[in-house]
């Protein structure tokens, strides 16, 4: 899938504390979950019986925005603040393991449950290799 993550981000006149391209990865982690996520919530409240993914819907909505928020912060590179990084970082690696085994719990009745699971896993590891790479 090709973005514009990398090549704005190589372009980026300033010093990024991250590695480019583990940080484009994450972001386009998080910018996939966030989409992914807000799907299957719609599609949460499609079914029959949207009753019992109440839930479900709940905490995909609250992850699409963490994913969404996170993505955000960590494009912007002018005065950057490691702190608000790392804890929007931390609160995506929670959001997207919450959301992913709820999910996932659901996941051998409804096929994007099981995608946006998918999704979470990926992005929480993202999540977790960028905060890795912290002092």
């Amino acid at each position: 899938m090709s973005t514009t993550t990398t090549p704005m981000l190589e372009s980026h006149p300033a010093k990024i504390g991250f590695d480019r391209g583990r940080l484009a990865e994450a972001i386009d982690a998080l910018t996939t979950c966030a989409q992914t996520c807000t799907a299957c919530a719609d599609a949460c409240l499609s079914e029959d019986s949207v009753a019992e993914l109440t839930k479900c819907v709940r905490t995909d909505l609250d992850c699409a925005d963490i994913c969404a928020t996170t993505a955000r912060v960590l494009s912007r590179h002018t005065h950057y603040d490691a702190d608000i990084s790392r804890a929007v970082l931390e609160a995506c690696v929670v959001a997207c393991k919450t959301c992913g085994d709820e999910c996932e719990s659901h996941a051998s009745m409804h096929e994007h449950c099981r995608i946006c699971a998918e999704a979470c896993r990926a992005c929480e590891r993202a999540c977790r290799e960028l905060l890795s790479t912290f002092d």
